[in-house]
């Protein structure tokens, strides 16, 4: 009798952590090919990145040249809709900042006429706003029973680039030549885990916040330091007592605090606002540049990001 109450509870607690699982509020997601996948395929462009030349994935030209991919993301998207993970299309939103990117290109810097220096995947990033980004690696492989298929499902935060869930498996061989539908099977058996860890650390951030970067900076032709005083009070303290009061709970770390910079780390920003909307790097620095825009400051400011999780103020001027 004692097993039987112990076997039924344990069904009662799986039943109940499936159907929280089920009710909770759910990340959204977007799904793209792996850096290691493009560069084995030789999708891969160069960008100038303020005179440094960096390689990235050309995923416009995956998607256009590539039969499988759309497929193969269509197949475990299909997985996520089901479980009630929201899905962001990223082919969909490749094409959206092309119509972006001649706008893009005609913005310049008002003072020094420089350019906007932003990779395709900081685009990507901006323009969808996915909370987490997905992304799938896998091999055909040979065997004496037919093909079978490897592969690598990892996920990574979009604001701080830190990975966060990861799966890895293969596929029963088989004859079937139709690669979609054997790593869709493959992933089957691996998919729930892997969202419960997505699940997890989402969660985390209800009751923790969001994690960004914050960098304040002095244009060198300021009249100010951030160790002057106002009111005999430092700069630097106004700032650091603005995130104690906007952070949440007053979650983030001062790394570097110079007349010239301030570095936050580790910084916890609210999910959304009143009004149910999402929160990123820009719109939290923006609440701040507002604030010392006001008595007794009035100060200019420049407001940039990188990225979702990143941003920086440069005090002194826009």
């Amino acid at each position: 009798m004692r097993a039987l109450r112990s076997t039924f509870t344990a069904i009662l607690l799986i039943v109940f952590s499936i159907q929280s699982f089920g009710q909770a509020k759910k990340p959204t997601l977007m799904i793209l090919p792996s850096d290691n996948w493009c560069n084995q395929r030789y999708f891969m462009t160069e960008f100038n990145n303020q005179g440094t030349k960096v390689k990235v994935p050309d995923y416009k030209t995956a998607f256009q040249e590539d039969t499988e991919i759309g497929q193969v993301i269509s197949k475990i998207g299909s997985l996520m809709i089901d479980r009630g993970f929201p899905l962001k299309d990223a082919e969909q939103e490749l094409k959206n900042i092309e119509v972006r990117a001649a706008e893009d290109n005609m913005t310049e810097s008002r003072k020094t006429g420089s350019t906007i220096a932003e990779s395709p995947l900081d685009k990507l990033k901006n323009r969808a706003k996915a909370d987490i980004l997905i992304q799938i690696w896998w091999k055909v492989n040979k065997t004496d029973n037919g093909k079978s298929v490897s592969f690598i499902l990892e996920a990574f935060d979009a604001y701080t680039s830190k990975r966060i869930a990861s799966s890895t498996g293969n596929s029963k061989p088989s004859n079937k030549e139709i690669v979609p539908e054997m790593l869709q099977q493959a992933i089957l058996s691996s998919i729930d885990p892997f969202l419960l860890q997505l699940q997890s650390h989402f969660d985390d951030m209800f009751t923790k916040g969001r994690e960004i970067q914050l960098t304040i900076k002095r244009w060198d032709n300021w009249d100010k330091y951030f160790d002057d005083e106002i009111n005999n009070k430092e700069i630097t303290d106004y700032i650091n007592d603005w995130m104690q009061n906007n952070c949440v709970n007053g979650r983030f770390s001062m790394s570097d605090a110079t007349e010239n910079i301030i570095r936050f780390e580790q910084v916890r920003i609210p999910l959304y606002n009143k009004n149910n909307q999402a929160i990123d790097a820009r719109q939290f620095a923006r609440d701040l540049q507002k604030y010392l825009k006001t008595t007794p400051f009035n100060f200019d400011s420049k407001l940039l990001t990188r990225g979702l999780g990143e941003a920086i103020l440069i005090i002194g001027e826009k």
